[in-house]
Parts: C-alpha cells; structure tokens; sequence
C-alpha cells in the first residue's frame, strides 16, 4: 500500500514532495545547517561512503552536485524536513547507481538517530518510489545497502523490495534489491 503523496513543481525541475508528516525539498543552501548535523553523525554515516562523516566543504559540494544533477537529470537528492518543526531530519534520493547515467536508477536514505523507529524513512521512500515511477516512468527502482546495514534492509522490506544479492556497487559488495 503507497502512502499518498502529492508533488509541487519548483523552478528548474527541482520537485518537492509532501507526505502526512514530511515535506521533502531538494537540496539547497539553505538546507546546509542540517545536512552538516546529519551527515557529521558517524553513526549515520557509517554504511555511507568511506563511513567517515562528513566536512562542511563536503556538504556544500554535495548540495552544488545535486543541484546540478537536478538540472540535467529532473533527479537527485532531497532533505527530509519535518511539516510540525521544520526541522531536517533526513535526505534521501533518487540517482543513478554510482552516479553513473548508464547505471540503473536507485532510491536511497538517511536519517537522524533520534528519528529512527518511527517510519520517517518508509515514508519518504514511498513518496521518492512514487516519484520514480509515476513522474520519471520508470520501470524499476532499486535500493542498495552494506549487507550489515539491517535497518536499511529492513525498510527495502516494509516497501516490498525482493533482494537480488550482492552487487559490486559503490567500491564494496553492497546488498542490491
């Protein structure tokens, strides 16, 4: 069962999505503050990347190259604010495999400790899935994962994602569903 959702257009293809308690804004510089608190949390960031968290040079160039992945691609990366606080509390996106155009299109997240349990990610996943497959008409989406990373696989779960193994994705072997 997909949560409903309803998409907003913005300017330069960039759309933002809502849920009953999300607003999902693709990235920007004013997201920065809370981009460099979710992305500096080592434990959020440890099936991430190299698992080291992030600099604040680094978020701004991860902010700069989703802007522009939404330009050419209508895709990319947004953060996860919620609708009663405004507070971020996560990102998630929609992208090319290692960010490789040829490679297939994967929806992927990450949030705050203090927001794990209680659905934020399920919930953001539908809305970014159903982005995948009603605005860009996919035909598949998929999800990887460091195979320790149970939280993650079970969200894949709960959004009725079938594993297809590991895959050598991202320098490591990485759970692809």
């Amino acid at each position: 069962m997909r949560e409903h959702y309803f998409i907003q257009w913005t300017d330069a293809m960039r759309t933002l999505l809502h849920t009953s308690r999300l607003r999902l804004e693709p990235f920007d510089e004013a997201h920065f503050a809370g981009l460099l608190a979710l992305n500096s949390d080592p434990v959020v960031m440890q099936f991430l990347g190299d698992g080291s968290p992030t600099t604040p040079t680094e978020v701004h160039q991860s902010i700069d190259t989703a802007k522009a992945r939404w330009e050419r691609f209508g895709f990319s990366w947004w953060s996860f604010i919620r609708h009663d606080s405004g507070e971020i509390i996560g990102a998630g996106c929609v992208q090319h495999i290692e960010n490789e155009p040829g490679n297939p299109v994967e929806v992927g997240w990450r949030l705050k400790r203090d927001h794990w349990g209680h659905g934020y990610a399920t919930e953001a996943a539908r809305a970014m899935i159903g982005f995948a497959f009603d605005e860009l008409c996919l035909a598949s989406i998929y999800a990887t994962t460091h195979p320790s990373n149970e939280r993650s696989i079970n969200v894949m779960k709960r959004l009725g994602m079938r594993s297809v193994g590991l895959q050598p994705y991202y320098g490591t072997l990485a759970g692809g569903v």
